[in-house]
């Protein structure tokens, strides 16, 4: 029998950002960009958020908005997509979900991703989030849908559902499923229409979804971030509050 890694219980890094690499089968190594909070504390399981970035995005990019959303409640990891497009007009380089050689690599790299930050950091294991912006949504809500009972929930922020090639609705699994879809009213590049689309078939599926639009185009509102925190805390306090009954 192998024995646990419980290294997490006397660790205590520092708030702030660091990288670390997995590799995945088939891949070279790949980047997990990883926020840790103020105050970490060993003994408390952290929810952990997985972003997805996107189109033209990196790891880094994306990660910068954790501490946005909360400095002490969760720690983050942001993932980075395989296709390379290049440097962007600030000189960072930039990558791609869209034309994916093998879905399969990605999938490897983000279990292992969480199974490394699992390993060294106290993570709740029913309060793992995906969060995707933009493209990097079209992820989440994937890798969401192939393993619903791994995950505590899907987070799309001006984002929805692939249109291509459309990820199964495990119907079963669906009804309960917590989403939360924020939307900027005048985003031309992922209209409106498009989220509300996967609102109602969520909806109608019984799963547990939050809708709200915000006063943007395709840029990240600042009250999304706001609502990220309040989502997800809303949902650990009301977890703890039935586990204690």
């Amino acid at each position: 029998m192998s024995i646990p890694d419980l290294s997490w219980q006397t660790f205590r890094p520092a708030e702030g950002f660091y990288t670390s690499e997995v590799k995945p089968a088939e891949s070279r190594p790949l980047p997990v960009r990883t926020f840790l909070p103020l105050g970490y504390e060993p003994r408390y399981a952290y929810p952990l958020i997985v972003f997805f970035h996107g189109a033209g995005g990196n790891e880094e990019q994306i990660l910068r908005l954790a501490p946005k959303i909360s400095r002490r409640n969760f720690i983050a990891i942001g993932l980075r997509a395989p296709v390379c497009l290049g440097p962007n007009p600030k000189g960072e380089m930039a990558y791609s979900w869209n034309d994916l050689p093998n879905l399969s690599v990605v999938e490897d790299y983000f279990l292992q991703a969480v199974q490394q930050t699992r390993r060294t950091y106290h993570v709740h294991s029913e309060r793992i989030y995906l969060a995707g912006f933009a493209e990097g949504a079209e992820m989440a809500y994937r890798f969401g849908l192939m393993m619903p009972e791994k995950i505590a929930g899907i987070i799309s922020l001006n984002g929805c559902m692939p249109r291509c090639d459309p990820p199964r609705l495990p119907w079963d699994a669906v009804r309960g499923l917590r989403l939360f879809q924020a939307h900027g009213i005048a985003n031309a590049k992922i209209p409106l229409t498009l989220a509300k689309e996967d609102y109602r078939l969520f909806y109608a599926a019984g799963a547990d979804v939050e809708f709200k639009t915000y006063a943007t185009t395709q840029r990240l509102h600042s009250d999304m971030l706001l609502d990220i925190n309040r989502w997800i805390v809303g949902h650990c306090e009301h977890d703890a509050f039935g586990d204690a009954e």
